[in-house]
């Protein structure tokens, strides 16, 4: 790319490619709007709310944007992490939001990998070690597992879920994006799936380890 002559020539630049952006937004919502699937899809669309402001403050103004929705006994799911991190968010936010829901609690499930999270007990030390011990933290597979029917579903028909997911009404999540040693990408989708399906059974199914001796030892 040649180097740019001035500011005024950046800020051009800046704006064109904003302008293209939503011109190339509005041409393929044109084309796919006289298809009735794709107009439902549209119509349906979440809001996404976005905030520069990584801090308490802004944690709290983008939960008070979605918290019309949340009733009843609400849990939030976080990856909690390893022994001492380091892929963990900050506790003082997490903290605060937890503090901020009536009747919340976080809710974690047990890895299906032989670690310090792989059973209930050794997976209790690793919160208090990573100091996630300022409220109840739920182990929803601690004591089992059920399974949930999933619609529509192209792999799967049904999912094993840590037992306890089901005794809450809402569920807030707050995920973490990283690089995944497998070249995937983790996010919000993998936090929920896998985080939320029970050790022993539901991560085996997603990870088709069925058949693999080495989650047996």
């Amino acid at each position: 790319m040649e180097k740019l002559k001035n500011k005024e020539e950046l800020i051009s630049r800046r704006n064109l490619l904003k302008g293209s952006a939503m011109a190339l937004g509005t041409i393929a919502v044109s084309e796919l709007s006289g298809r009735e699937r794709a107009f439902a899809v549209l119509q349906n669309k979440s809001r996404v709310f976005f905030t520069k402001e990584i801090s308490i403050d802004g944690l709290l103004k983008i939960y008070s944007k979605i918290n019309q929705s949340m009733t009843g006994k609400i849990c939030i799911k976080l990856h909690t992490g390893e022994p001492h991190g380091p892929n963990i968010l900050p506790r003082d936010m997490v903290k605060a939001l937890q503090q901020h829901i009536p009747d919340s609690n976080l809710v974690e499930t047990n890895t299906l990998y032989k670690g310090k999270r792989s059973t209930t007990a050794d997976h209790r030390e690793t919160l208090k070690i990573n100091g996630w011990d300022f409220c109840a933290v739920d182990i929803m597979d601690e004591n089992g597992a059920a399974t949930i029917p999933i619609t529509g579903g192209n792999h799967f028909k049904e999912m094993s879920v840590g037992k306890h997911m089901l005794n809450y009404s809402s569920m807030v999540v707050l995920t973490h994006f990283k690089g995944h040693a497998m070249g995937g990408f983790g996010g919000s989708l993998k936090n929920i799936a896998i985080g939320c399906a029970d050790g022993p059974i539901g991560k085996k199914i997603v990870h088709a380890a069925l058949d693999n001796d080495d989650y047996e030892s």
